[in-house]
């Protein structure tokens, strides 16, 4: 892939689009620390001083393509909730079908929970304040998205919708990696099955979590 200049605000904006677009294919490759801005300028075909004029580092990068997934995944969860729970069940089995389909939504982008999990260890530590900032706007309104939709599955949550949302995001972002264990280790737990019980699977884990954490904060009647 080769640019020519760009010269105005559209070309700017398909430059800028492209270099997300290579971050995330090679997201799929490899994992968060394996990205590298040298990797990511040699196959966009920028050099690099030229990707940093759209991005002040490779965690600015990651950062925005996470708002992306997010936006993305919301989109889903939106559709599977309204699809999936039935007002007119009872609080626990609304719970349980909430809880099915987090996990299953989310264990279907492990990338983003990857990014998610990398966020505030990684992403945030290489960034100025304004676009630290401008990310933290942006994962507000996601969150107050993300609040609403589980409200209204469940209005018993009320105000605690909020503390759950961000639970069930810190869980998603932590249980990635130990449900894909590097090669030697799963070669530890094929060799010792008794030590494959830290191999935690992500859809049964999170839903096992978040089934706990909703039964845990719903009030009791």
């Amino acid at each position: 892939m080769t640019f020519q200049r760009a010269r105005t605000e559209e070309q700017r904006e398909v430059r800028r689009q492209a270099i997300l677009d290579v971050a995330s294919a090679m997201l799929d490759e490899m994992p968060v620390a394996a990205v590298t801005l040298n990797e990511l300028s040699r196959r966009v075909g920028l050099a690099k001083p030229n990707v940093l004029r759209y991005f002040e580092s490779r965690e600015a990068v990651l950062l925005e393509l996470l708002d992306v997934f997010l936006g993305e995944w919301l989109t889903e969860l939106a559709t599977e909730l309204a699809a999936g729970v039935d007002q007119e069940q009872p609080m626990p089995v609304r719970a349980e079908a909430v809880a099915e389909i987090l996990s299953r939504t989310l264990a279907g982008r492990v990338v983003m929970c990857d990014l998610f999990g990398a966020q505030s260890g990684v992403l945030e530590h290489n960034v100025s304040a304004e676009v630290a900032a401008r990310y933290k706007r942006a994962s507000l309104g996601r969150l107050t998205t993300m609040t609403a939709l589980i409200r209204t599955a469940l209005p018993e949550l009320g105000d605690d919708a909020v503390l759950f949302s961000l639970q069930a995001m810190v869980l998603a972002g932590a249980l990635p990696a130990y449900s894909t264990p590097p090669p030697s280790l799963q070669q530890a737990y094929d060799a010792e099955p008794e030590l494959a019980q830290f191999h935690l699977g992500l859809k049964d884990t999170l839903k096992l979590g978040l089934t706990a954490t909703l039964l845990g904060v719903l009030p009791r009647r």
